[in-house]
């Protein structure tokens, strides 16, 4: 097959954008930065299918997989078979794809003698009413409210929430270094490639179409968010929070301005995965979700 993959960078972006809004698709995976972000830690390549379809090839601890072509819903069957094919004929391998989007997964149908299609228990991204989140108004958000307005009466005069830019970097590393040295030693290898990813858009933001925001409390960055717009969906995904967790309040702030600020035109927002940990499910569920973007492990059965 004449397909040649190679590694997305910044300059691919106006490239390939169109690819992501072909079709409905509500997972994080919906938006360019999601594969910018993460292409160290996966080794993230693409190939463009007879112009019509974005074809991944990846790899993770010598195990290598792909993700969903990104297409029209009318070429997906096609674009699935070209990149099965490349896997069988070139590479070798049984086609494996992971965090697969329901839609698409509903949309081809498989068979079930020839392939299994399993949910990915842990993986399915959170999804929440924008306009839930901008008030923070109801019962079930009422802590939520309480500790916003406990930020605000503590630090008011003394706080300042604004749009980041590229020349707001080195507050950002800053802050970074204070935030993962804050995390220890002990934590999960996929911190250091999410930091690495996000000095990457920091070194690359003005290729890159993002949002982003923080807050400054007595002139020193304390919080920050990086998000993107899925205009197919009418969606804002958050791909980074990061705030100091000594101040109460300052992650309900930002969680909330930004989206008034940055995402007025949002009805829906992905707040992405708790990768199966118990305290992030834990906080993803307390900001009430209104559904969930589901994902699936589609693998060939019987190859050889």
């Amino acid at each position: 097959m004449n397909l040649e993959f190679k590694p997305i960078s910044a300059k691919d972006i106006d490239r390939l954008t169109p690819f992501y809004m072909m079709r409905r698709n509500k997972t994080c995976d919906s938006v360019f930065l999601e594969s910018f972000l993460w292409r160290e830690y996966y080794n993230v390549r693409y190939a463009i299918w007879e112009d019509r379809a974005l074809l991944w090839l990846m790899e993770y601890k010598g195990r290598v997989f792909s993700a969903m072509p990104l297409c029209r819903e009318e070429d997906l069957k096609e674009a699935f078979h070209a990149l099965e094919q490349y896997f069988n004929e070139e590479l070798g391998y049984p086609l494996v794809i992971n965090l697969a989007d329901e839609e698409a997964v509903k949309c081809l149908n498989l068979p079930p003698e020839y392939y299994l299609v399993k949910e990915e228990e842990g993986a399915a991204d959170y999804i929440y009413s924008a306009e839930a989140l901008k008030t923070l108004s109801g019962k079930k958000l009422h802590k939520k409210k309480n500790h916003l307005n406990a930020f605000l009466k503590e630090y008011e005069g003394r706080y300042e929430f604004r749009r980041l830019c590229c020349s707001d970097r080195d507050d950002v590393w800053c802050f970074l270094d204070r935030w993962r040295a804050g995390k220890g030693d002990e934590v999960e290898q996929h911190l250091d490639y999410e930091v690495e990813g996000i000095h990457e858009i920091l070194r690359q933001c003005l290729e890159l179409d993002i949002r982003m925001s923080g807050v400054y409390i007595d002139g020193k960055l304390e919080a920050f968010t990086i998000g993107s717009y899925n205009p197919t969906e009418n969606m804002a995904v958050i791909h980074i929070e990061k705030a100091n967790p000594e101040i109460r309040g300052l992650y309900q702030f930002i969680n909330q301005q930004f989206l008034i600020q940055e995402f007025p035109e949002a009805t829906l927002v992905n707040r992405e995965d708790d990768l199966g940990q118990e305290g992030l499910r834990h906080a993803k569920m307390s900001y009430n979700p209104c559904g969930f973007a589901r994902k699936y492990l589609v693998q060939q059965k019987n190859f050889k």
